[in-house]
C-alpha cells in the first residue's frame, strides 16, 4: 500500500494553552477595592434596605405601631393646644 502515510511519529513541538485570566474580584492589584465593586455593595445593601422595610411595613405589628403612633401624636397635639390656651397662647 504505497499511498498510506508510514506509522512514523510526527515531530512536533508542544504549545501549552495560556491559563485563563482570574475573574475579576473587585479589587486593584493594590488590595483597592474599584469604584463598580463598591457601587454594586452600596446598590445591594439599598435594596436589602428597601426590601426589608417594605416586607416589616405589610405586617399587623407594624400597623399597630404606626397606629399608635398617630395616637400618641394626635394626643401630644392637643396637650400642647391645652397648655398654649391655659397661658392665653396662639392655638395653632
Amino acid at each position: 500500500m504505497p499511498d498510506e502515510p508510514p506509522n512514523e511519529p510526527i515531530d512536533a513541538e508542544i504549545v501549552p494553552e495560556p491559563a485563563p485570566a482570574p475573574p475579576p474580584t473587585g479589587y486593584t492589584d493594590g488590595g483597592v477595592p474599584t469604584l463598580d465593586y463598591v457601587r454594586d455593595k452600596i446598590e445591594g445593601r439599598y435594596a436589602t434596605a428597601l426590601g426589608m422595610e417594605e416586607l416589616v411595613g405589610e405586617t399587623d405589628q407594624a400597623r399597630s405601631l404606626a397606629e399608635q403612633e398617630a395616637a400618641r401624636k394626635k394626643a401630644a397635639e392637643e396637650k400642647l393646644a391645652e397648655i398654649r390656651r391655659s397661658l392665653g397662647g396662639p392655638t395653632s
